[in-house]
């Protein structure tokens, strides 16, 4: 291949239209990130079972549907890549790696599924735990999110590391829109605590109930706790403990982007004790809506917030009252926050993420 010839590149897009949040929005926020791009000269094949329509592309980007299941879908997307691509990312899964014969760049995301006091999905654990090694061995590059998935998939497999890149993500300028007036009417008014984040034993959501449980009672009428995210799986143990708080928990599921984003904006404190992440999207999102943030000080978190939010250890049930406490009752703090966080949320950029990604690109297919 000539090393100036332009390139045509697959991308794994089938979250774009299948996944709310998460990688979903990744995969939609590199797509819009490319489409903004000056015409370098490539072209993208998008490999999906359903195309995303809530932004057009130009000429560049084609879709290339295809209607299987797993993991059918991925032996065919592969062969046709083999086909059509120069270089291929793979945004979603390890699998389709296995089948790859051209240059790939996996994004890695984080490796909870090799972290059993995560209580991560079985079926994924499952699935990751048989698919990562191959893909590090078959991938030219893998593109960990945070320095911290980088570190931890370098723990896992030390031979990771020579073609390890990091590029971090960015703010959703998604985030913004007409809020739909029916919509509007169920959101609470400003002055809550927000925690946001699919239902899962990950999120540490039973430790904050306990926490926010632990506050004056004054503060807790005053500031109810808003819960926004989609069930996830063993919800037991999370959803006994929102119901316990009675009225002063609101449990509102997954909601739109423009709601979302005004839940930012109305918030007292935006709580997420998560005991890991592989980059921690909302935090960024929060802060970047000027939200006084309160997160935990594990994995890729201090990446994010770096000196822009405070911190509490995860497992503590007593620091994390502590200090949402504190920040509840120190309005100027919070303040103080909100400015700092605007400021840090804005060296944050999904075209960087893309510039970062194009370049992964090129080297694996061996312009640079």
């Amino acid at each position: 291949m000539n090393a100036f010839a332009p390139l045509t590149i697959g991308i794994d897009a089938r979250a774009a239209a299948e996944v709310p949040a998460g990688r979903g929005r990744v995969v939609r926020e590199l797509l819009r990130a490319l489409a903004a791009r000056e015409d370098d000269g490539s072209r993208y094949v998008l490999y999906a079972r359903a195309r995303w329509e809530e932004q057009p592309l130009d000429a560049r980007f084609r879709w290339r549907l295809i209607g299987d299941r797993d993991p059918l879908w991925h032996v065919r997307a592969a062969r046709a890549a083999n086909r059509e691509c120069d270089v291929f990312l793979s945004s979603n899964s390890y699998l389709s790696t296995l089948f790859l014969r051209i240059p790939t760049v996996t994004i890695v995301y984080d490796l909870t599924t090799f972290e059993p006091s995560m209580r991560p999905n079985r079926r994924s654990t499952a699935i990751e735990r048989l698919t990562l090694g191959p893909a590090v061995r078959r991938s030219t590059t893998l593109l960990a999110i945070s320095q911290a998935t980088a570190d931890a998939l370098v723990r896992h497999f030390p031979a990771a590391e020579s073609r390890t890149v990091v590029a971090l993500l960015g703010v959703t300028p998604a985030l913004v829109g007409e809020l739909d007036s029916s919509e509007a009417a169920t959101l609470p008014p400003p002055g809550f605590v927000l925690a946001v984040g699919t239902l899962e034993p990950r999120k540490n959501l039973p430790r904050l109930v306990d926490a926010y449980s632990r506050l004056p009672k004054e503060l807790q009428h005053s500031h109810p706790l808003v819960v926004v995210g989609a069930l996830g799986w063993e919800t037991g143990e999370t959803l006994d403990a929102l119901s316990s708080l009675d009225e002063r928990c609101i449990l509102l599921g997954y909601i739109s982007d423009a709601a979302l984003a005004e839940l930012y904006r109305r918030c007292a404190v935006f709580c997420y004790p998560s005991l890991g992440e592989g980059f921690g999207l909302p935090v960024l999102e929060a802060m970047a809506a000027g939200a006084a943030v309160l997160t935990s000080n594990a994995s890729s978190l201090p990446e994010v917030g770096g000196e822009a939010v405070e911190y509490a250890d995860p497992m503590r049930v007593d620091d994390i009252a502590a200090q949402l406490q504190s920040l509840l009752g120190d309005e100027p703090r919070r303040t103080a926050l909100s400015e700092l966080a605007r400021t840090r949320a804005g060296e944050f950029s999904w075209a960087r993420f893309a510039e970062q990604v194009l370049h992964a690109l090129d080297e694996a297919a061996g312009r640079d």
